[in-house]
């Protein structure tokens, strides 16, 4: 009786399971209304303090430098590597300008997907969209410079990223391309579009939720000596950055999926360490190189009021 009802249970927690991934799945295209349009019985609010992302501190010797510090190492046998994300968030901040280049920025996403896709299948719904926003940008990129050539573009040459129009002109950095797409008319203030602007918005408050998840993974152990989980960190970071901007459906499965994520030791191994001190600088260097492009991109979104768009 008790192995009858132990398989009875298990078969429901599957079967739950299945449910809450195809909504979750399925929510990503649904609308991403305001926060002002909750309250109704078909989108509950969801109660969350707002947080202030503090920028991280670091030492000028670890944050500035040309190479990465000697602490952050290339770790073998996996996709996901800090020191080229931490060399592609730095070339992407242009030198010359309040500007981000979107080369190397894209770049960093494509380090920044592996980061999530090693996290595990339930990471991977989030990590699909972002990766169809990454190329999308590389193909409005690509598009724009065929137009500007007067050429069609050959399809079957490989698509590397020097060949997607980030080199030069109108996508070359945030501010370029933002400013080209207003003057095009293709950014549209009261409804979706796939403009690059819209989704650059997009990446941006990823950005954020990784950015804050991974503050959260630097810092010790609290005042009772425990150290918050991982799935605890994405999920407070993700009501601060990304929540707002979601609907109900997607809240509650995202609030799920966190729960599944790796343990703290499974988030170390990723950057390289052991253990938490050897983990805490190198976190801090990323935070702090990521809160840079970050803090750029919000200038040049708030310049042109686009913070919220559609």
């Amino acid at each position: 009786m008790f192995l009858l009802r132990h398989m009875l249970l298990l078969r429901y927690l599957l079967l739950s399971t299945a449910v809450v991934l195809l909504l979750f799945v399925s929510s990503f295209w649904l609308p991403q209304w305001d926060l002002r349009d909750c309250g109704s019985a078909w989108q509950p609010c969801l109660t969350s303090s707002r947080q202030t992302p503090l920028d991280a501190l670091v030492p000028i010797e670890w944050a500035e430098p040309e190479e990465a510090p000697p602490f952050i190492k290339e770790c073998p046998g996996q996709t996901f590597q800090a020191r080229r994300l931490l060399r592609y968030l730095r070339f992407s901040l242009s030198e010359d300008e309040d500007d981000v280049l979107l080369e190397t920025y894209l770049q960093s996403w494509d380090q920044l997907l592996n980061f999530m896709e090693s996290l595990g299948t339930m990471v991977g719904f989030f990590s699909q969209k972002v990766r169809e926003k990454v190329t999308l940008i590389r193909e409005l990129s690509l598009k724009h410079a065929s137009k500007a050539d007067g050429k069609l573009t050959d399809s079957s040459k490989p698509r590397t990223p020097a060949a997607f129009g980030l080199k030069h002109g109108a996508y070359r950095s945030v501010r370029s391309m933002v400013e080209a797409e207003l003057q095009a008319g293709v950014v549209n203030f009261s409804r979706r579009t796939d403009s690059g602007s819209r989704t650059l918005l997009r990446l941006h408050r990823s950005l954020l939720w990784l950015k804050l998840m991974l503050d959260g993974l630097s810092e010790g152990a609290g005042a009772d000596g425990r150290f918050r989980t991982p799935g605890e960190l994405s999920r407070d970071a993700y009501r601060v950055a990304l929540a707002p901007h979601h609907p109900w459906v997607l809240r509650q499965a995202a609030e799920l999926v966190f729960m599944a994520l790796p343990d703290r030791d499974y988030f170390l191994q990723l950057v390289c360490v052991q253990t938490q001190e050897e983990a805490t600088p190198v976190l801090r260097v990323i935070i702090h190189a990521l809160t840079l492009v970050h803090a750029r991109t919000q200038r040049i979104l708030a310049q042109y009021d686009l913070l919220e768009l559609p």
